[in-house]
């Protein structure tokens, strides 16, 4: 009876223990697709699955295809396009607690090979169907939440990551500060982007993956303000503007501003300024007569 037997030299500890993994999600092209340029406080890695298309980081456009391997730093902008005659279809991880930089030493193998895209995204089309097969398991993890399926698809991260230290020339950067102060950023950008819009703490929550009450608490810290409060000073602020330079009606500019009400505009108008809508805008026309 033949036997081979292979010893371990060392046992290590994880590699990455700070790299935490937020979600893994899929998409698909539909006729319905968003494609709106935008960043987070963390990391992302596109897998694509299969179709054709187009990768927008930091206004540059880039082809993508089915196995390209997509790393995107965090804070970077970045959207995608479908081809309509071949949709595509990608795996997306969130990553917490890390960071992606080239580096100039050769790749181990061919089955990674790096292109740098504005020196914050890069490229890599993968002929190993293990990758693909890691990703999958994962999948299957998280969506049959099976005892310790957070452990399982945590160390299948580590794995993907060894998979892209070992065959690419790029270096992973563990991040061990806090993400606190970026995901206030995060949110601010946010709410300065998005102030007509309908948004809740639930909204931010799902936005940054965080407990909304530990962003409210978080925000005020360091901002200075609740987001509530501060979207509705973002609010008041884009209001005072539309008054003194359009011809819009208060009721307009109420509903532009994502007011649920001109009653309610024009109540927290007066609180924050003073006047109310129609005395400021009497008195912006009276200066500039």
């Amino acid at each position: 009876m033949g036997n081979t037997r292979y010893s371990i030299d060392k046992a290590n500890l994880s590699t990455f223990r700070h790299a935490k993994l937020l979600y893994i999600s899929t998409s698909k092209y539909e006729d319905d697709w968003q494609s709106i340029p935008h960043s987070h406080a963390f990391s992302e890695l596109f897998f694509v699955t299969d179709g054709k298309g187009f990768f927008i980081a930091e206004s540059e456009e880039f082809p993508v295809r089915s196995n390209d391997l997509i790393l995107i730093n965090p804070h970077v902008q970045h959207t995608e396009k479908s081809m309509d005659a071949s949709p595509l279809e990608y795996i997306v991880l969130g990553i917490e607690g890390l960071s992606f930089s080239a580096e100039d030493m050769p790749s181990s193998s061919n089955i990674l090979s790096a292109e740098t895209i504005s020196g914050t995204v890069y490229k890599f089309n993968i002929s190993n169907s293990n990758f693909y097969t890691y990703l999958n398991i994962m999948l299957e993890e998280v969506s049959k939440k099976d005892g310790l399926y957070e452990e399982v698809s945590q160390n299948l991260l580590e794995i993907l990551l060894i998979y892209i230290l070992r065959h690419g020339s790029i270096a992973i950067t563990e991040n061990t500060s806090t993400v606190l102060t970026r995901e206030c950023l995060q949110i601010k950008n946010y709410l300065d982007s998005h102030y007509a819009e309908d948004i809740t703490l639930d909204t931010l929550a799902d936005l940054t993956h965080m407990n909304k009450y530990y962003i409210a608490h978080a925000f005020a810290e360091h901002i200075g303000l609740s987001p509530i409060n501060y979207l509705l000073q973002k609010r008041i602020q884009e209001g005072k503007y539309l008054l003194e330079a359009t011809t819009h009606s208060i009721a307009d500019i109420s509903s532009m501003l994502g007011f649920s009400s001109q009653s309610y505009f024009s109540q927290a108008f007066k609180k924050a300024v003073g006047q109310t809508p129609a005395q400021y805008r009497k008195q912006q026309e009276q200066k500039g007569q």
